[in-house]
């Protein structure tokens, strides 16, 4: 008598209905992946986490009311043995190691195929990492290399994001609202970053994110 399959109760987080309908369906074609709930922001997800039992929460990085990036360290913060795919349209060049750092099982672009996503959220699951053939690469460049990593890649998360927003046209008051910060403290990571990346002003900074696709 063969043993009874589990099911992986799953958590999307994606601010886009048509996303979140998109993951449902396909893992709907599985036999023992189910996404039980849903969310469309942060605040909802970690709210979620607290209250749900899940297997693994399937996590996007741009949301409107907070970063995947934070919510990611909260829900690691508050359970430790989350297990977190992030599910990002960035290029995992941009967010990955970030977001492997801070506690990410894995990280998905939203370029890949079906099967790969299925295939990634049962790894997780069983307890080991993902990452796609192009990030080992980029991990192992990121070990042998690192002192060659371009300028953004040595600021801190908050800097990071700052330096993102800041090159997306939002003004700092606008970005400390969003971030639940002060602007005192959005204006201490502007300076700090620009510092550290040798920059002059906002018009150099814009200009170096967009040379690097940072932002779209």
């Amino acid at each position: 008598m063969s043993r009874e399959q589990k099911t992986i109760n799953v958590i999307v987080v994606d601010d886009h209905a048509i996303v979140r309908e998109g993951v449902k369906k396909l893992l709907a074609e599985t036999t023992d992946i189910r996404v039980r709930h849903e969310a469309a922001n942060g605040n909802d997800a970690i709210k979620l986490c607290r209250d749900e039992p899940f297997d693994v929460l399937v996590l996007d990085i741009s949301m409107p009311d907070k970063n995947g990036i934070d919510v990611l360290k909260q829900v690691k913060k508050e359970h430790p043995s989350s297990i977190v795919l992030m599910f990002s349209m960035h290029p995992e060049e941009h967010y990955a190691i970030r977001a492997l750092k801070a506690g990410a099982s894995g990280y998905l672009n939203k370029q890949c195929s079906p099967k790969e996503l299925i295939t990634a959220i049962r790894q997780v699951a069983s307890g080991l990492k993902y990452i796609s053939p192009s990030l080992a690469q980029q991990l192992a460049n990121h070990i042998d290399e690192e002192h060659q990593a371009e300028p953004h890649t040595s600021l801190s998360d908050r800097e990071y994001q700052t330096l993102v927003m800041i090159a997306s046209g939002k003004a700092v008051s606008v970005i400390a609202k969003e971030l639940s910060l002060s602007v005192k403290t959005i204006s201490e990571y502007r300076s700090r970053l620009i510092f550290k990346m040798k920059l002059k002003n906002n018009a150099e900074l814009t200009h170096y994110a967009i040379k690097n696709q940072l932002i779209e």
